[in-house]
């Protein structure tokens, strides 16, 4: 038992510190005078779990686990939350982590600002709840910033790489986990935003 845990901790201290955002293209520097910016946020392609499945293939498996261990009914209300997570839970989280992380506000209803954050999920593992034994969720996503009213152009683009939905104390809800994947996403990109731009 003693084994197993340590070997746990070793796995998960190894994933925290893999979890990181990293420049593709561009820089941070045309974002030193803004004071806000637009957020869209994407959800086309995105592949789950280590085999690397379409949406409609893991929404699929979900429901048939959930219809298998608790019934018809409780695997359509997970389906619903599934829809509202990607719509309101997810974009939520990760706005809010942002605004908590640096002076630049966002929003998805600003309509005059001079540049668009694109978020877009690419890789998604659900991790699952089991108590000390519990995994996080991971995500691997691209963050684009665009000229608002030239979208042809092409400011920076960012790799968010592992980010964790952390579960250490215990969340049974797999979308709660990915949300809080967001929200780490958008914590690492925030902090990085503000450190650049307050040079």
């Amino acid at each position: 038992m003693k084994k197993t845990l340590f070997l746990f901790f070793i796995a998960f201290s190894s994933c925290l510190v893999a979890q990181r955002v990293k420049v593709i293209s561009g820089d941070y520097n045309f974002l030193k005078d803004q004071k806000f910016i637009k957020v869209v946020f994407k959800f086309e392609g995105v592949t789950f779990a280590k085999k690397k499945i379409s949406e409609d293939q893991f929404i699929a498996d979900r429901i048939k686990e959930i219809e298998k261990k608790s019934g018809k009914e409780e695997a359509e209300k997970w389906k619903a939350d599934w829809q509202y997570s990607k719509e309101k839970t997810f974009q939520d989280k990760f706005l809010a982590s942002w605004n908590k992380n640096t002076d630049i506000k966002a929003a998805t209803n600003f309509e005059m600002t001079k540049y668009t954050l694109m978020v877009e999920p690419i890789w998604i593992f659900q991790g699952f709840f089991g108590g000390i034994g519990s995994i996080p969720a991971e995500m691997n996503s691209k963050m684009t910033f665009i000229e608002t009213d030239n979208p042809d152009n092409v400011l920076m683009v960012v790799e968010g790489i592992k980010a964790t939905g952390d579960n250490v104390i215990g969340i049974p809800n797999n979308n709660d986990r990915i949300a809080e994947c967001y929200a780490k996403t958008s914590k690492m990109l925030a902090l990085k935003v503000d450190h650049y731009t307050k040079k």
